[in-house]
């Protein structure tokens, strides 16, 4: 992702994804649930992932994933901009937007198992 206008593009090309307000600024949103905001850090976005999915890619790609106390202990994590792990980037979209899914709406996106 190049930066926040690149994340959303990407996170809106979801179904029925929109952008509300989440936490006082427009983010992409699924069945009235944020999964990815600017963050903190203008370098950064924030994107919502398990807390073992945020182990694994601390530990498989720290240039591109991190985080600060302000997330430690909430799941979601910091994803720098400009990094070379856009697919990566991507997949972990497409599970947040999964995981805030309805059912009938994975059925229709052709997604019966989380990506």
């Amino acid at each position: 992702m190049h930066d926040w206008d690149d994340a959303v593009a990407y996170a809106c090309s979801l179904p029925d994804v929109t952008v509300e307000k989440w936490w006082g600024t427009p983010c992409p949103k699924i069945n009235g649930k944020g999964f990815l905001s600017p963050g903190r850090e203008n370098s950064s976005f924030a994107l919502a992932v398990t807390n073992p999915e945020k182990e694994i890619l601390f530990e498989t790609d720290p240039d591109t994933f991190w985080q600060t106390d302000h997330y430690r202990n909430y799941p979601m994590l910091l994803v720098r901009y400009g990094t070379g792990a856009r697919e990566r980037i991507e997949l972990y979209i497409q599970r947040a937007w999964w995981d805030r899914a309805k059912k009938p709406q994975r059925i229709a996106a052709n997604l019966h198992e989380r990506p």
